[in-house]
């Protein structure tokens, strides 16, 4: 459903400030995989999803999604292959139209568009039931402004919008880590309940270890742009913290010292 291969992206070329973000990475998802990607600061984890995104475009290697060669497709063209989450909950989403609208935008992303008129019956139905599934609320109030919402209510709308078309991959970056933890909690909850009900091949970076070990069926670790740990199934279920922190020390070759990671 996703492949990457040899994909290498460096920012600044040719001056002091060069920085290698992703140093050949080969990545291979099959349908269904939901893949949680932990690593520091600087890891390489947000360009990985951005160059998957299109946001960057690879200065090496190739980007595949479910057959379809992306490697030079805009970010526009993309979408209708992608779902994003972004960590920030005002991302996403148009703070000022109504929760239909927004809703109706992603449910016609990448779709013919037509001089028909406003929101259908059928389609504002669709949005009652899928908002129900949240347990928000939400589905009563479709015409409130999205900007009235809290930031979890946003967020849970935003992955709503993200998955409404069953994309072939699902782009969530840290996308809890700007809420408290109840809310936090709350979302990952229903993050799981969507992808697994969909079976969607997912992409989750996240700084924290215990939801990479919980959720999902594989785990990455990146470092210095590059993938060195990558484990899944059985062995995934095993994993401990304190696991995570020696495979870090000793891939990376230096000591585990990102105090986010630790703290999460």
């Amino acid at each position: 459903m996703l492949e990457l291969k040899g994909v290498r992206k460096v920012f600044n070329t040719g001056t002091v400030n060069e920085k290698v973000a992703l140093d050949g990475i080969d990545l291979h998802l099959l349908p269904g995989d939901f893949v949680t990607i932990i690593g520091g600061n600087g890891a390489g984890k947000s360009t990985m999803l951005n160059t998957i995104a299109g946001a960057y475009l690879v200065d090496a290697g190739t980007v595949t999604v479910n057959g379809t060669d992306v490697t030079f497709m805009s970010e526009a063209k993309r979408a209708k292959f992608l779902g994003r989450v972004f960590q920030d909950p005002r991302f996403g989403t148009a703070t000022d139209m109504q929760i239909d609208e927004n809703l109706a935008l992603a449910a016609r992303r990448g779709k013919r568009r037509t001089l028909a008129w406003g929101i259908t019956h059928e389609e504002r139905e669709l949005f009652r039931e899928r908002l129900a599934r949240l347990g928000l609320g939400l589905e009563n109030r479709l015409s409130d402004k999205v900007g009235l919402l809290s930031g979890g209510q946003r967020q849970a709308l935003t992955l709503l919008m993200a998955t409404i078309q069953s994309p072939d991959v699902l782009l969530l970056d840290e996308h809890t880590a700007a809420l408290d933890p109840k809310t936090a909690a709350l979302v990952l909850e229903i993050t799981e309940e969507v992808v697994t009900e969909n079976n969607l091949t997912t992409l989750m970076v996240t700084h924290n270890m215990h939801d990479a070990i919980r959720m999902g069926n594989r785990l990455i670790m990146m470092s210095a742009g590059k993938i060195i740990f990558d484990v899944r199934g059985e062995e995934k279920s095993r994993l401990q913290i304190s696991d995570l922190m020696k495979k870090f020390e000793e891939a990376a070759g230096v000591e585990f010292d990102n105090d986010r990671m630790l703290l999460g």
